[in-house]
């Protein structure tokens, strides 16, 4: 703790965020104040407030260096992002969103690894129109960004069963129930109009001291830092529940589900200058019946909301109370919270993951069918027409669908006489069904990065398609090219793609500019050792990799492990056991070798 960051007492220092939510009035100031001021920007204390609405102020980081010779403010624009539990729309609410895309926005959807819709390049006199309009569907922006419970995540299978039913209804009432309360949303964006997305929440089940009277559970300061949570069956871990602060693992007995295993503390952002920082999986806490599931994630959420640490920002996630404390005296204080003692876990763990591509059955005489969405970008680019294609799609059949957590999409519904037609439509479009694209392209996965995120430091959306063209062709040249792994690319160390927990992790370690002052791919830390269950963190291997040496340092293990791998072992399980230094992994800095 430095001297500066401790308060008169010796005790610590909130940090700035927490004053700006004081003065915030329940998220109000600031942004109501400015959002239609005229400016093309938002101050710094509004724009870090707008997060808890659902959107972040960006810039287009390609013409910083041309607009700062021009003497120009920055290309302002915001991204808009779209809460949906479980990843679960209407025809209609994808068909308003493809609206916006196409009338304020930069003619593209992107699908997050939240099961989410993400606008790019939404301009600020457009804002209070875009989220109007999002809340018009029945869908929302409030508390997709921001220190508070983030979207839910839930298995986005829609077969006609009554687990997944189960499933479903709890994370929409875990959802309602951890959602902000403060009426400031609608004040600033609905002219006072409420209008539901999620059922009503009910009142706080776990009254503790902490509790304010407005946000009873999140608290006048909302939560230290964000808060993920995500539902999942230990056959189809889909939502990577160990990268969860919260996790609801389901135990079913006779056809429903009876309880859940709840697990506590995943997060996987870090930064590799901080050693005080790293990615952690989440740890199994407790068994609880399912008629008791929403108090006790009230107790872990309240517990975090009381405990987690507020003057240092890069330590304020739920993970690193759990690591200072030990799991046994963060459980001792849940159960302190709750007033009673906790059941240990039931001994079920993850032990698979279904990607839900492809044709299927839904269980109701209808089928659905996944659709692989490279980098989760939905766009229209020469020949490959998925924008306009999926557009016509919903136009003509008006069937539901869902997001993955693969950033892919779930068309639901689907009358099986339709099956030639929809495959015709594919053709027309462009669109690739799950059959014609590589299994490693299947399972990759990369975070957004340049040119809007401001946090990236080497491309990551952009580059990962040429990367994978090249990494495709080597791993079929050597025969492993229907081998499952996870590679999973982000242009910086905070995690959003879930790189520390894949097979094969690159992560953006440093820039790279070009002689037009754009930021080239840069370079890469390379992980290894993960596996696609998300059950196991991988290690560093190489570090400051440039872009175009990825492939040929990767395909020396992918020579050993084709050699020397045991029955039925995975890639990441091969390189955790023989280890980095047998297969020709270099000591990595410190500063690296926390992440």
């Amino acid at each position: 703790m430095t001297q500066d960051s401790t308060a008169p007492g010796g005790s610590p220092k909130p940090s700035k965020a927490e004053a700006l939510k004081v003065a915030s009035g329940y998220l109000k100031s600031f942004v109501a104040d400015e959002i239609r001021n005229g400016s093309s920007h938002l101050s710094e204390d509004a724009a870090g407030l707008l997060k808890f609405h659902g959107s972040y102020q960006q810039d287009d980081r390609d013409l910083r260096k041309q607009l700062s010779r021009e003497k120009k403010e920055k290309a302002y624009q915001f991204m808009v992002r779209v809460r949906m539990v479980g990843g679960v729309m209407t025809a209609g609410q994808y068909l308003a969103c493809d609206e916006l895309a196409r009338t304020v926005g930069n003619q593209t959807l992107r699908i997050t690894t939240r099961q989410e819709f993400q606008l790019h390049g939404v301009l600020k006199q457009d804002l209070p129109t875009t989220i109007r309009t999002i809340n018009e569907t029945l869908l929302s922006t409030l508390a997709a960004c921001g220190d508070v419970e983030r979207n839910v995540l839930c298995c986005p299978a829609p077969v006609k069963d009554a687990v997944r039913d189960q499933l479903m209804e709890d994370a929409r009432r875990w959802a309602s129930h951890a959602a902000p309360r403060s009426s400031a949303y609608w004040e600033i964006w609905l002219d006072g109009e409420k209008i539901e997305s999620l059922p009503p929440a009910g009142p706080s089940l776990v009254p503790t001291a902490g509790d304010d009277p407005v946000e009873p559970l999140l608290g006048k300061t909302y939560l230290p830092r964000k808060f993920k949570t995500a539902f999942a069956f230990p056959e189809d871990n889909c939502t990577d529940i160990h990268a969860n602060d919260l996790g609801y693992l389901a135990v079913v007995e006779g056809g429903r589900i009876v309880g859940y295993n709840v697990l506590v503390g995943g997060g996987l952002g870090t930064t590799p200058s901080a050693q005080k920082t790293f990615p952690m999986l989440a740890v199994p806490l407790c068994y609880v019946p399912r008629d008791r599931f929403l108090e006790i994630g009230e107790a872990v959420l309240k517990v975090f909301r009381d405990f987690g640490n507020r003057s240092d920002r890069k330590r304020a996630r739920l993970k690193y109370v759990i690591h200072d404390w030990g799991l046994p005296a963060f459980r001792a204080k849940v159960e302190e919270y709750l007033g009673r003692t906790l059941d240990d876990p039931k001994p079920i763990e993850v032990a698979d993951v279904d990607d839900h591509l492809g044709w299927r059955e839904q269980g109701d005489g209808k089928l659905y069918l996944g659709l692989p969405v490279e980098n989760g970008r939905i766009k229209d680019d020469g020949s490959f027409r998925l924008l306009c294609g999926l557009r016509a799609f919903f136009k003509k059949y008006g069937t539901p669908a869902r997001l993955t957590c693969q950033q892919s999409i779930l068309l639901a519904d689907l009358d099986p006489a339709w099956k030639p037609e929809i495959e015709d439509w594919l053709e027309e479009y462009g669109i690739a069904s799950v059959e014609r694209i590589s299994t490693v392209r299947r399972w990759a996965m990369a975070c957004v990065a340049l040119p809007t995120c401001g946090l990236a430091v080497t491309e990551s959306e952009r580059a990962m398609p040429s990367f994978l063209d090249e990494l495709e062709g080597e791993l079929d040249r050597i025969g492993l090219g229907d081998e499952r792994l996870t590679v999973r690319m982000t242009g910086c160390p905070n995690g959003c793609a879930r790189p520390y927990n894949a097979d094969i992790g690159l992560v953006g370690r440093s820039a790279q500019v070009g002689p037009d002052g754009r930021p080239g791919p840069g370079k890469y830390t390379i992980f290894l050792g993960g596996r696609t269950l998300g059950d196991r963190l991988n290690v560093p291997f190489k570090d400051y990799v440039p872009y175009d040496r990825l492939v040929p340092e990767l395909m020396g293990v992918f020579e050993r492990f084709k050699d020397d791998r045991r029955p039925g072992e995975s890639f990441g399980e091969f390189c955790g056991r023989v280890g980095n230094a047998a297969l020709g992994g270099e000591v990595i800095a410190e500063e690296a070798a926390e992440a």
